[in-house]
């Protein structure tokens, strides 16, 4: 069960198609209604920025659904992830291990993604965002 995607807060939409492709915004790690907040390495745990990947590639997938079903998709093509973490902190791709695991867990192959994992000071303290790229069927 996807959780309904939030109303953007600034002048963006969640999900916007052009040919066979979607780009999803960064989604942020939204918890039954709760953000998760922290930053790896002073805050949270690595578990817990996996979660909070893994939260937000749950909000990609309810930011495609406005767009088509889920079936229609044939690949995703990217995933692009900010971990809220200190400088010092170098798990920034383990946490993003969150994120892709879900997605081959519910695609197969076809979730198999090229990737990006950057540790930056994320606004408001939430814990990541991420964002993707996948493309359908027509």
């Amino acid at each position: 069960k996807l959780p309904e995607v939030p109303t953007p807060v600034a002048n963006y939409i969640p999900a916007k198609r052009t040919g066979n492709l979607i780009y999803i915004a960064g989604q942020i790690p939204v918890n039954n209604g709760v953000i998760q907040k922290g930053k790896l390495g002073q805050d949270i745990t690595l578990e817990e920025s996996k979660n909070a990947t893994k939260l937000c590639a749950i909000g990609c997938l309810a930011a495609i659904k406005t767009i088509c079903s889920l079936d229609k998709v044939s690949s995703i093509v990217a995933m692009h992830g900010l971990v809220n973490s200190t400088p010092e902190n170098t798990e920034q791709a383990d946490a993003m291990n969150g994120a892709s695991d879900f997605v081959v867990e519910v695609f197969g192959e076809i979730g198999k993604h090229t990737r990006t994992a950057v540790g930056v000071s994320v606004p408001h303290n939430i814990a990541a965002s991420v964002y993707m790229v996948v493309e359908i069927e027509d």
